[in-house]
């Protein structure tokens, strides 16, 4: 009997580990675009349960593909790994993985200590931009490296206004804006060389297009889409002046806010 029932526990306790998957939990790390989908080579959240037996990050770039004994495949493709812990992992969608148009939605399985959870699909499409923002204040950097928020805004982080066709402009922080000029490794970063995104996006600010004078991926941040812009005249000013990106007329981004002044 002891030994049926220590046989009984210890299958208690591999069923409890086993990773699931939430509902629609495969999103973009900054948050929801209007297509509900990402891109090759974004930052992407897994929300679920038994996702990992603790929390770890990656030490290394490019990043590995399993992080405390957690691994994750999209479409097949053994993904890099930013972040793990019980209820979020956080990765970057493989560059090589297929849009949904020509293979329909990708499969995403979590394999946390070897056990697989059940399959997972999302929509892959070519760009899917989202911005990353905080409480909907947009990571939006002045060229001086102060946050466009109103002056004062957040404790410890220096805020200022974006100002109306100062040519030195704005960067603007996202993922999910596809593919590049040059080829790029899974998990690495662009600090080797510039590269552009194959798709120029609008911006607008307050409704109005923002001359974008580069679009590409971050040097710094895996994963990571840099966007400069310069604000047009008859933008609208205020302390909550909406932004968003625009792709192919069609694909729209979250929305975010910043502060801008004349």
């Amino acid at each position: 009997m002891r030994l049926i029932a220590i046989s009984v526990l210890l299958t208690c306790a591999a069923y409890a580990q086993t990773p699931a998957i939430n509902a629609g939990g495969v999103v973009n790390t900054p948050g929801a675009s209007s297509t509900q989908a990402i891109a090759p080579g974004a930052l992407v959240s897994i929300f679920g349960s038994n996702l990992a037996g603790a929390m770890a990050l990656s030490d290394s770039v490019p990043l590995s593909t399993k992080v405390g004994g957690v691994s994750v495949t999209i479409g097949g493709v053994a993904a890099p790994i930013q972040f793990v812990s019980p209820s979020q992992v956080n990765i970057q969608a493989p560059w090589g993985v297929p849009v949904s148009d020509s293979s329909g939605p990708a499969q995403v399985v979590v394999t946390n200590d070897g056990q697989g959870s059940a399959t997972t699909t999302v929509t892959v499409v070519a760009s899917a931009p989202s911005i990353y923002a905080i409480g909907g204040q947009g990571i939006v950097v002045n060229a001086d490296g102060s946050l466009a928020a109103p002056a004062n805004s957040i404790p410890g982080i220096t805020t200022r206004p974006a100002k109306i066709g100062d040519a030195a402009g704005l960067i603007l922080f996202a993922t999910g804006m596809g593919a590049v000029d040059s080829s790029i490794q899974d998990g690495a970063n662009s600090a080797d060389v510039t590269r552009n995104t194959l798709t120029q996006p609008t911006v607008t600010v307050g409704g109005v297009a923002a001359q974008v004078t580069f679009s590409g991926l971050s040097p710094q941040f895996v994963g990571v889409n840099q966007i400069n812009i310069v604000l047009a005249p008859g933008t609208p000013t205020g302390n909550a002046v909406p932004v968003q990106i625009q792709v192919n007329g069609s694909t729209n981004s979250n929305l975010v806010t910043i502060a801008v002044s004349q």
